[in-house]
């Protein structure tokens, strides 16, 4: 082996690595490297090293990527607003994930840090948004066997006060501001449908996949908080006494009747 050999090729792999880094820096800052010139070389015909190319590429695979995960907010703002937003957000928000699936997760933050300044059309678009991505990543998430009800009725009675719960990986319960679920509906249906403005409601989106399709209910504040304290590791027990301040004697009853309806829709898992 020639050691001067190994040398000079651990000195090009450097020397390579250092230039790709300084190429892909280029490409995604927020400004073009005025010194561009200087880090690259001309064209064939003598013109400045189109830089812009790539960078204009970049972005554009991105903005691609929003659209995707966002069809919905896509058709509300149609494609210049939402292209405007897209760069903002991409300047922003750098992606950092090996994979472009999962660029847009932070998203619904930066709508609504727009909204609060005003500069969104509606200031229900954010929860639009949150809607999307719960939906879009409940359907990509891990599979797991859900509860059966027939493993719960197995449970030993004297088991249960102390009976606690996990979420399926597909389950997503967020808050909301505003009622845009039948924008949402009406959309996804047809992009040409007539729509009126959401109106405000404060309320919460469960989210889930069963049976390789996704699912979606709004849910009253009570089973909101009986199932959030649920997957927060509360027992039955706890749950029962947290239901028993509006509930009274029905408190165990009305806790069963929801978790039934859970282990029902595939919500828990085993």
């Amino acid at each position: 082996m020639n050691p001067g050999a190994t040398s000079g090729a651990a000195s090009a792999a450097e020397t390579l690595a250092a230039q790709l880094q300084v190429f892909a820096l280029a490409i995604t800052a927020s400004e073009e490297p005025v010194e561009s010139a200087a880090l690259f070389s001309a064209t064939p015909q003598g013109d400045p090293p189109r830089l812009s190319i790539y960078r204009h590429a970049f972005r554009a695979r991105l903005t691609a990527a929003l659209r995707e995960n966002y069809p919905v907010l896509h058709r509300v703002l149609g494609d210049q607003t939402f292209d405007e937003v897209a760069l903002g957000f991409i300047a922003a928000h750098p992606s950092h994930h090996p994979s472009i699936r999962w660029f847009g997760n932070a998203l619904p933050g930066h709508l609504q840090t727009l909204a609060d300044a005003g500069e969104l059309p509606h200031p229900a678009l954010p929860d639009l948004a949150r809607m999307e991505w719960a939906l879009g990543t409940a359907f990509d998430a891990a599979d797991a066997a859900p509860l059966s009800v027939e493993q719960l009725l197995a449970v030993a009675p004297e088991a249960w006060p102390e009976l606690r719960f996990s979420a399926h990986p597909s389950l997503r319960l967020i808050a909301l501001d505003w009622a845009i679920e039948p924008l949402w509906r009406a959309l996804s249906d047809n992009p040409e449908a007539e729509t009126a403005a959401p109106e405000a409601q404060p309320h919460h989106l469960l989210v889930w996949r069963q049976n390789d399709q996704t699912q979606w209910r709004s849910v009253e504040p009570f089973e909101a908080t009986l199932l959030q304290a649920a997957l927060a590791g509360e027992s039955f027990a706890e749950l029962c006494e947290r239901a028993a301040a509006t509930q009274g004697e029905q408190a165990s009853a009305t806790v069963a009747g929801h978790l039934r309806v859970w282990v029902e829709t595939g919500l828990l898992t085993s």
